[in-house]
């Protein structure tokens, strides 16, 4: 009875075979985390992406390298648990709400919270899945039973939980304070929200008069609209054109408001004039040199960054707006100076994309300091977390060193709302800077703690402010796995094991993590932080919407497939935390390099099929493991034993480029192209039954090994392959997932055997080249000379030589030392007369010999001694002269001097290459049309030596040198030198043909 033989579909159909999977794993739980099973925990919180995004290319990336992780650990027999979620995002949502209602003609404060808050939850339950199902595409092993939303009830308890500690501690306070305002979103930003653009602007000088009428002093400034706010012109104390000014007054312009000159060491004697204009309520220098010299604030900005009414004549304008009537103004009044041109530095919100305004506010703030400080010592004395890259070490280091005050409070409602709650019976209904408070984790214990404060009559309102978006995201490592509560989850997975994030958000997220768990939990919350690079565009540019340089990978994956897109980002990546540059014709919307990495995937898959239709319907289990007699099978072993040992190294250090490439050059280059080809000959029906058993399981061992090896980067197309190689039911299949990754065995890795056997491919790969070079087709046998004067190569290339004859298609192989081949290159007569001349004396000397034996044959006895004499000398002669190429050597260079001999030369109408010390030849003739292959090597020749004067013309010039890029300049050289060798090999090639 024939055995069934399963097979793959001719075509690999990425599209059909990846959503298969993906539903598979997702409704058959494979991913599900279990924290009873046991075993070392490996835990990975997604950086939770914004409810309001869609899938951009970092996305991909970051989920790409943190999959591959996952699903290495999940294979080594970790307890694995990916947690998935999102971030509810408030600036974002709340200005994606305002522009629809000012749409429809209306405002927040109109529709009411309630109602907004219900428009911001319907949208988020719509737009949610976006982002989600999007992550799906990608086939990433999370755990969707634990999928978190940083505004879920859990996590709402765990914030409550949070700010209520962190209050009775001391730890938040409520004052008024410089912050970094955002007039669009209408909301304060932490500092780390706060992007610093370069831009070309103007530098304004005005005069203050002193008012005495003894003089003025001359004050620069780029924001003249402030000066309406000012309560002090300040100068250094030490500077002698100045110091006797502190403590003289001037008028200010436009207001006529006296205010004093003082001195302080902070004011740069060399930037403008040495004087400084100071404006407390509107700079945060100018707020500390306020502090210490007890100025007053003036705010002359509303929230919407219109000027209020302590601007006077210009209140109600638009801050720009006020900033040239300002300008004017002072012109008008003969106190502008002059103006110019100045590149500086402006602060602009990362959401609103405005400039920022400080603002003094009354806001929630967190003492830092305390929270830093002790990141700082699980860093310096315990390397927690470390960081790899390690570089990224100092620049968070720096951060936490440099931290001030963090303020938490936003001028939102999409968020968690401040869990303070004001007396507003206090003061007249109204919540004022100074309306009493308390703060507690419900409405419920509010107005307890209110009633026994104020009375049973008080009147409550909660903060309408919500916390920044960071608060809640810092508890992201442990409130997601159930805290406060002592869950479980928490006990087994927590602290997290690495944390896979970008470096633009070190500041942002990763310091506000440490802090936040080394206070709450008493450890760090995760134990590395694997910081990548960036996606670049194929120019090499950080993609960016502004730029509008972005490429869609959803789009790369309907084309292409998520396998091919996953392996290319990750295969990209030349060392932890490098940018990676992604190939893209924007024309098309097509990628090379993901179309590479798609034709990878196609050719494992056709390798995949070959092997199934030749293991006579059994699987690599029904067909044990191989016991490798050849050498063929010892190598592939060996090679496969050496790439597990590779990628796992690699992928243990975050080397993930690394391991995706190794992998590449294995599958393609040493199953694909080498051993599968070298077996298929002992794969025919009447081959050896020893040999074709064991090229078959060797060919089941390897593959199903490489489609462990390769599952965490390509896991759609490896679960496919291994399903059908395997042949699990279909009713309850095991998954690839779930296997354990393959182990290495040193005792079958033969480092010398890896290096012979490369010899032997490097040999048939360039005898080859050498073929496609001269046209010679395909099925058309040749015979090669292989010449070598190291005898252990030689070795090799005899034990060898059944493949070079297969693969190269050889007919007679020769292989010899270039000794043997060395030929007299005097001239001809000479040598022919010097041949001719040792024949006469060979003659002569044989019949003087003929005549002496037959004298001394008639002498008794003496004939008998000299026919044994005779008979020993010739055995000797021929031992020592005449058994080996060397003595042969010895003998010929005995009648013509070595100094006459050259090395060997190629032979006519030959082609030739060359191996390391291996020199190949191929003879032509009557294997191809020598004046064919010579025309066309002439025409190459004429077209390389075009290009080289053509080339060495621009070098010549000097103005090209002189005036190109260096990298022009240089790209012309090296095209020089690449032009100049292969011009030589042209011509070796065509005097091999002479």
């Amino acid at each position: 009875m024939t055995a069934t033989i399963p097979n793959l579909p001719s075509l690999y159909d990425p599209f059909s075979t990846e959503a298969k999977w993906q539903k598979f794993w997702e409704d058959n739980q494979v991913y599900k985390a279990d924290p009873n099973k046991g075993g070392e925990p490996y835990c990975i919180v997604i950086p939770p992406p914004n409810v309001t995004g869609s899938l951009h290319m970092g996305h991909a990336f970051e989920s790409a390298l943190i999959d591959t992780l996952v699903r290495y650990h999940r294979m080594q027999g970790r307890n694995t648990l990916w947690l998935p979620g999102t971030d509810h995002a408030s600036i974002a949502v709340h200005s994606m709400l305002e522009k629809q209602l000012k749409k429809e003609g209306k405002t927040r404060y109109e529709l009411g919270r309630e109602k907004f808050l219900e428009r911001a939850w319907q949208w988020k339950a719509e737009s949610e899945g976006t982002i989600l199902n999007q992550l799906r595409r990608l086939g990433v092993s999370v755990d969707w039973s634990r999928e978190r939303f940083t505004l879920d009830e859990g996590l709402s308890k765990a914030v409550v939980e949070a700010f209520t500690r962190l209050y009775e501690e001391g730890l938040i306070y409520r004052g008024e304070y410089l912050v970094n305002w955002c007039p669009a979103s209408q909301s304060a930003v932490s500092d780390v929200e706060v992007e610093n653009q370069e831009v070309n602007g103007n530098l304004w000088h005005f005069r203050y008069p002193l008012t005495d009428g003894s003089g003025f002093v001359e004050v620069a400034t780029t924001r003249p609209e402030t000066m309406l706010g000012d309560t002090a012109v300040a100068v250094n104390p030490n500077d002698d054109r100045y110091k006797h000014l502190i403590g003289k007054t001037l008028t200010l312009p436009i207001l006529q408001r006296e205010i004093p000159i003082i001195g302080d060491e902070f004011v740069d004697p060399t930037f403008g004039t040495g004087c400084v204009k100071v404006t407390p309520a509107h700079d945060p220098n100018d707020f500390d040199m306020g502090k210490r010299h007890n100025l007053p604030l003036i705010n002359i900005m509303n929230k919407d960054g219109t000027l209020n009414a302590n601007a006077g004549e210009f209140q109600g304008q638009d801050r720009f707006v006020a900033r040239k009537n300002v300008v004017s103004r002072l012109e008008a009044d003969g106190f502008l100076v002059k103006i110019e041109d100045y590149k500086h530095t402006v602060p602009y919100s990362d959401r609103g994309k405005v400039p920022i305004e400080p603002l003094l506010s009354t806001q929630w703030f967190v003492k830092i300091r305390p929270l830093a400080d002790n990141s700082l010592e699980f860093l310096d004395q315990q390397t927690s977390p470390e960081f790899v890259p390690q570089r990224w070490t100092k620049v968070y280091r720096d951060w936490l060193v440099k931290l001030k005050d963090w303020c938490i409070s936003r001028q939102l409602w999409w968020g968690h709302q401040i869990p303070a709650w004001y007396a507003i019976s206090e003061t007249d209904g109204q919540i004022t800077d100074n309306t009493p408070f308390v703060v507690a984790k419900s409405e419920t214990e509010a107005w307890e703690k209110a009633k026994s404060q104020f009375g049973e009559n008080v009147k409550l309102e909660q903060d309408p402010d919500v916390l920044d978006t960071w608060f809640s995201s810092g508890l992201w490592p442990f409130s997601t796995l159930g805290w406060p509560e002592q869950t479980q989850d928490l006990a087994t997975y927590y602290p997290t094991t690495t944390l896979v994030t970008g470096f633009d958000i070190i500041f942002f997220w990763v310091a506000r993590m440490t802090m936040m768990a080394g206070h709450f939990t008493g450890q760090m919350p995760f134990q590395t932080v694997y910081i990548h690079g960036l996606v670049l565009d194929e120019k090499g540019q950080k993609m960016s919407k502004t730029k509008g340089n972005g490429i869609d990978p959803l789009l790369l994956i309907d084309k292409y497939g998520t396998d091919a897109l996953r392996y290319t980002l990750i295969r990209e990546v030349a060392g932890a935390g490098q940018d990676i540059r992604l190939e893209y014709d924007r024309k098309k919307d097509e990628s090379a390099s993901v179309e590479a990495s798609r034709n990878f995937a196609n050719k494992l898959w056709n390798a995949a099929r070959f092997v199934m239709m030749n293991l006579d319907g059994q699987t690599p289990q029904q067909l044990g493991n191989p016991v490798a007699t050849e050498l063929s099978d010892r190598w592939i072993i060996s090679r496969y034993h050496q790439v597990i040992k590779q990628t796992t190294n690699y992928i243990d250090n975050y080397g993930l480029g690394e391991a995706a490439k190794g992998l590449y050059e294995f599958i393609w280059g040493d199953f694909c192209d080498q051993y599968i080809e070298l077996v298929k000959s002992r794969l025919q029906a009447d081959a050896d039954p020893v040999s074709r058993r064991v090229a078959q399981q060797t060919l089941g061992y390897i593959l199903e090994g490489i489609l462990k090896l390769l599952h965490p980067l390509m896991p759609h197309i490896t679960e496919e392959i291994w399903q059908t190689l395997t042949q699990q039911p279909a009713d309850s299949p095991q998954t690839l997932p779930l296997q354990i990754y393959p182990q290495v065995d040193a005792n079958l890795i033969d480092p010398a055997l890896e290096e012979q056997f490369e010899l032997l491919i490097a040999t048939i790969r360039t005898i080859r080249n050498l073929r496609a070079e001269a046209d010679i087709k395909p099925g058309v046998k040749v015979t090669a000379n292989l010449q070598t004067e190291s005898e252990k190569e030689r070795e090799i290339l005899t034990a060898g030589q059944s493949y070079i004859k297969d693969l190269a298609k050889v007919e007679i192989l020769t292989i010899t030392d270039k000794q043997e081949n060395q030929t007299v290159t005097a001239k001809k007569p000479q040598r022919g007369l010097k041949i001719i001349g040792l024949i006469l004396v060979a003659i002569v000397f044989a019949r003087l010999g003929l005549a002496a034996g037959n004298a001394i044959d008639d002498i008794p006895i003496v004939g008998t001694f000299f026919e044994l004499v005779g008979f020993g000398y010739t055995a000797w002669f021929v031992s020592q002269n005449l058994l080996t190429a060397q003595a042969r050597l010895r003998l010929w260079g005995r009648f013509f001097p070595q100094k006459e001999l050259e090395q060997p030369q190629e032979s006519e109408n030959a082609i030739a290459g060359v191996i390391g010390t291996i020199q190949v030849l191929i003879p032509l003739s009557g294997v191809v049309d020598i004046e064919a292959v010579r025309a066309k090597l002439e025409k190459s020749l004429s077209k390389v030596e075009a290009e080289i004067e053509s080339l060495s013309t621009r070098l010549n010039n000097p103005s090209f040198v002189d005036r190109a890029r260096a990298d022009v300049v240089q790209g012309a050289r090296d095209a020089l030198a690449e032009a100049q060798k292969q011009a030589e090999i042209l011509r070796d090639r065509l005097k091999g043909l002479m």
